[in-house]
């Protein structure tokens, strides 16, 4: 018993000395190029557990597909005030779009539709899909982005497809379906990481 007193006792001195716990650690943002390639973050949309999501440079959009054979990308847009609400977020727009190929279209989009959440500025968003298989799964991906109506709404991270329904339902947030039809796959965080960071978009 006196051992396990220890052991929790030099924890937490640990995190005490280092200022680091599991909270802290540094939740990927931004896109990423390997090769010919483009690798962004993103959550799967029933767990909520982070993804990473590859698309080739250069592909027409939209992409021809099957009707079957398409998904909903979710694109869940958070205005600057519910920065310290919701954290880091997959794209960040505010002091330099490092989503550069569509974060300022996201935040135009934003910012012109519903100016009354986010007329102050965008602070990023977040992609929600089906990345870990299932029947929802495809490589085919056409993008919804989903839009809050109301502050204290956009204030909730939304990480899962059951969260953003209940936001929907609620009347708290809505979807606007876009041409945008592209290709993707999922990677392993490695991958991502061994990536080269872009410029952020200014």
């Amino acid at each position: 018993m006196k051992s396990r007193f220890w052991l929790v006792l030099l924890v937490a001195m640990g995190a005490l000395l280092t200022g680091v716990t599991a909270a802290d650690a540094q939740v990927p943002s931004g896109e990423r190029q390997l090769g010919r390639t483009i690798i962004e973050p993103g959550y799967d949309d029933r767990a909520g557990e982070l993804i990473y999501i590859m698309t080739p440079m250069g592909t027409p959009s939209p992409s021809h597909a099957n009707a079957h054979a398409i998904s909903p990308l979710f694109i869940v847009v958070y205005p600057n005030a519910a920065a310290d609400a919701v954290g880091t977020m997959n794209c960040a727009h505010e002091g330099g779009d490092n989503c550069g190929d569509h974060g300022p279209g996201i935040a135009d989009l934003a910012q012109a539709t519903v100016p009354n959440v986010y007329g102050d500025g965008v602070w990023g968003h977040d992609h929600i899909m089906n990345g870990t298989g299932g029947s929802d799964f495809n490589v085919t991906w056409q993008v919804v982005v989903v839009l809050f109506t109301n502050l204290d709404a956009a204030k909730t991270h939304i990480t899962t497809e059951a969260q953003l329904d209940a936001a929907i339902d609620a009347g708290d947030a809505f979807s606007i379906v876009t041409p945008t039809i592209l290709h993707a796959n999922m990677v392993a965080k490695a991958t991502y990481d061994r990536a080269k960071a872009l410029p952020p978009a200014l």
